[in-house]
């Protein structure tokens, strides 16, 4: 199993085709970029001549939407070896993937859906996880949801069902203070006391991006998932917290709809840089 390089304790972004030659045209203030795995599984064309163009420059994240670890239903041996092939040729420092479905009967939806916590989905959870880590021979970080009800059926915790998949398979962790602060507030639960429980020790990556707010049929407040605005001060302040307890970690900002510009993209991970060196300096006094 491949341990390391890792990804530099920096901010990074979402790398998007419309900022590419802002992004080359200097040096950028980011540590990292993460691209989604399914956007480039093509043997060429544009997309692959910017990826190597940015691989050169900087460190690479590739962040899968697609594996469906979460279905009861064996992976896609396809897709996975395509996933592969992408990780062989680009060697990012990080792979990541969702706890969650999307798939069924070779059937794709376009979203990622949530899974019912229990023993038997614990074992097929980590089961495949082991597949996918041997099949790509690296280590991969497995993201915590959002999520926008209950199931009835889950018996574990989040966190613990996590922290068990972690413990079984060997794999990394990956935070996304947005999704907490999104499931909390939709279910009426401490966005705090979740992350005083999760593993931190597990997380090889922290997700940052900006949601939605919508009322639902009961005229109650539901926030959604959106990634198509800046991060809200409330998730600045959680991942402050965060990053005072664990020390600096690398730092994604996702924003996949309503794209900004470049400079606009670029000061949210800004943002993030300084907490993240006001954060080392607390460290070394």
């Amino acid at each position: 199993m491949r341990i390391g390089p890792h990804l530099p304790a920096r901010a990074g972004v979402g790398f998007k085709p419309a900022h590419f030659r802002d992004i080359l045209a200097a040096s950028q203030p980011v540590g990292f970029f993460e691209v989604h795995a399914e956007n480039y599984m093509g043997a060429g064309g544009p997309p692959q001549a910017q990826l190597r163009a940015l691989r050169e420059r900087y460190a690479l994240s590739v962040h899968g939407v697609a594996l469906s670890i979460g279905s009861m239903q064996a992976l896609d041996r396809q897709h996975l070896a395509r996933l592969k092939a992408l990780c062989d040729r680009y060697a990012p420092e990080n792979f990541s993937e969702h706890l969650a479905w999307s798939s069924h009967d070779g059937v794709y939806f376009n979203d990622l859906l949530p899974l019912p916590y229990t023993p038997q989905t614990l074992a097929r959870v980590a089961e495949h996880v082991d597949e996918v880590q041997t099949t790509l021979g690296r280590t991969m970080l497995l993201e915590n949801p959002s999520t926008y009800l209950d199931i009835a059926d889950s018996t574990i915790p989040e966190t613990e069902f996590l922290a068990e998949v972690a413990k079984r398979t060997g794999c990394g962790l990956l935070l996304d203070v947005n999704n907490v602060f999104v499931s909390a507030n939709n279910h009426g639960t401490s966005a705090s006391s979740y992350l005083d429980a999760f593993p931190l020790e597990c997380v090889g990556e922290i997700h940052l991006g900006g949601h939605h707010e919508e009322i639902d049929d009961s005229g109650a407040p539901l926030l959604i998932d959106a990634h198509g605005s800046p991060v809200a001060d409330a998730v600045w302040q959680l991942y402050a917290e965060i990053v005072a307890r664990t020390g600096p970690l690398p730092t994604l900002i996702e924003w996949d709809n309503d794209v900004p510009d470049w400079p606009t993209l670029r000061a949210e991970a800004v943002a993030a840089e300084q907490i993240l060196a006001g954060q080392a300096q607390a460290s070394a006094a």
